[in-house]
């Protein structure tokens, strides 16, 4: 059977190609591997080196530049994704390669604000790949917003630990040599698949579309099921080059076998659209309805910009539960070593406790958006009641790490980290549909700011100012539980405080959710 194939007209190619940039861009992730690096070839202390880490967080947390980019060309021109993505691949390139320059000995030691300029430079590029590929998946997939964001935030959550496959394989422990492959791999990687991103006002069928992105929901599960099994390993065994290169190239395998889902996506709803179009010649005006109505998400019609949607209640309400959540668990993160050491943690349990954070991650951002859809399609449940439930988790996982407990390092570590993925998935899909998709972008990139906001005043102002106080002058470093044990209670009262916020937000957009949201799914079916 001959295939209506059109690449670039498919919505399914787009996602493959978000998914393969996603898988690329979160080099962030990666600052451990050539911290060390940066710290000794630029004379820095290790203050002065958290103030470099503190502006990369700062560039990829501040993407308002970009949603506003995005916003005013998705609604004048295709190719406004495009041009998303190559402003971010330059960026990316730039900060990249001026870091390499200075690591390498190309240019003298720079001094510490244009250090942390090329980090935020660096970092704010990135945030450019996320906004461009997020919106453009809520457009292709209005009907499963919380399932394409979840897959999308997944995978960039899941791309830290596929570029140390990389570093692990091909540079074999060269730092140096890795930033200069950070400065070249997104960019070629974003310039060469960025043709496919666009958005694609298509008329699939709503069931046809949840078939196909389970099967993508799966082979997320699985590659980061693959993952989690490679750092276990690496963390008990030494691998040799030959088993490190045959896991690399099974991992590219798992990720090609995502075009196959793709193609077969678009073959069928290809067949599908074609028997429609011959059924009723008023299938493309059906389209075009569809898609302006899933756009219009307030009730009285109008997509909010960020002006306007900066003086609502529910914008702030939306900021301090995130602050509450995604800066706690980034506080978490940040000061797991530290955690380890001081409940008599080996190095080794605390690199793999580090290394898994990242896979809770996905599940948490993954597992979010998929379960919060599938509630709403099927039990009528609002996506804020999913905040507030995960806040409410989280603030159980910070207690369990306060009080230390034998083990407690391990289950309070996951709670938070699939909690915390949980806010990047609900967020993004919430603000999508409270707000409208129109301004999606530049709305949901500064709610975003409560995450730097959030880790600021929970790890400078709470962990790290309250461990000073409990580690002795000589040493500076403190052993036992009283240690964190408060800092942490500090941290569960306030996520607890961020999920009363949520809950208010639920009960001020449910009876919004019940007519508006699920009345227009209801339309489409």
């Amino acid at each position: 059977m001959e295939l209506n194939f059109n690449l670039k007209n498919s919505k399914w190619i787009s996602t493959v190609a978000s998914i393969w940039i996603q898988c690329t861009s979160g080099s962030l992730y990666t600052f451990s591997i050539y911290s060390q690096t940066l710290k000794s070839t630029q004379h820095y202390d290790q203050s002065t080196l958290d103030i470099v880490s503190v502006s990369k967080d700062i560039g990829v947390n501040v993407g308002v530049l970009s949603g506003l980019l995005y916003d005013f060309l998705a609604t004048r021109t295709s190719i406004g994704p495009w041009i998303v993505h190559f402003l971010g691949s330059a960026q990316c390139f730039l900060g990249y390669f001026l870091i390499w320059a200075a690591v390498s000995g190309l240019l003298p030691p720079v001094p510490v604000p244009i250090m942390c300029l090329f980090m935020f430079v660096t970092a704010h590029g990135q945030s450019f790949f996320n906004t461009s590929n997020v919106v453009t998946g809520v457009h292709n997939f209005p009907n499963y917003s919380g399932t394409i964001i979840g897959i999308l935030k997944g995978f960039l959550g899941l791309s830290g630990a596929i570029l140390i496959q990389v570093y692990r394989t091909i540079f074999n422990n060269n730092p140096v040599s890795y930033l200069l492959m950070l400065s070249l791999l997104p960019p070629i990687n974003t310039s060469i698949l960025m043709w496919f991103v666009r958005i694609h006002n298509t008329h699939d069928s709503v069931s046809e579309e949840k078939k196909y992105l389970n099967k993508f929901s799966l082979m997320a599960l699985v590659i980061a099921a693959y993952l989690m099994i490679i750092i276990i390993l690496e963390n008990i065994f030494t691998l040799q080059l030959s088993i490190r290169i045959f896991t690399f190239i099974l991992l590219m395998m798992l990720l090609a076998s995502l075009l196959c889902i793709a193609f077969k996506a678009h073959e069928k709803c290809a067949s599908n659209s074609a028997s429609e179009s011959f059924l009723t010649e008023g299938s493309n005006l059906i389209a075009r309805e569809d898609s302006s109505r899933n756009q219009r998400t307030m009730r009285q019609g109008e997509n909010l910009n960020l002006f306007k949607a900066a003086k609502t209640l529910n914008f702030w309400i939306l900021f301090v539960s995130m602050a509450c959540g995604m800066g706690s668990g980034l506080a978490t993160v940040n000061n797991m070593s530290q955690i380890g050491e001081s409940l008599g943690y080996s190095t080794i349990e605390t690199g793999s406790l580090v290394a898994l954070y990242s896979i809770w991650n996905f599940l948490g951002r993954f597992g979010a958006g998929y379960v919060s859809d599938y509630f709403l399609h099927t039990r009528r449940w609002a996506r804020p009641l999913f905040m507030v439930i995960t806040l409410m988790i989280m603030s159980i996982g910070h207690v369990v790490i306060a009080y230390g407990l034998p083990g407690a390092l391990y289950v309070g570590s996951i709670l938070v980290g699939i909690c915390y993925g949980s806010q990047w998935s609900l967020m993004p899909t919430i603000t999508s549909e409270i707000f409208g998709v129109e301004h999606m972008g530049s709305i949901f990139n500064t709610i975003s700011v409560a995450s730097p906001v959030g880790s600021y005043i929970f790890s400078v102002r709470v962990v790290g100012y309250m461990y000073d106080k409990e580690a002795p002058e000589e040493g500076n470093i403190c052993v036992g539980t009283h240690c964190f044990m408060f800092p942490f209670l500090i941290m569960a009262s306030a996520t607890f405080l961020g999920s009363l916020t949520a809950l208010c937000l639920f009960l001020r957009t449910r009876r919004f959710y019940d007519q508006v949201v699920l009345g227009r799914i209801q339309n489409v079916l």
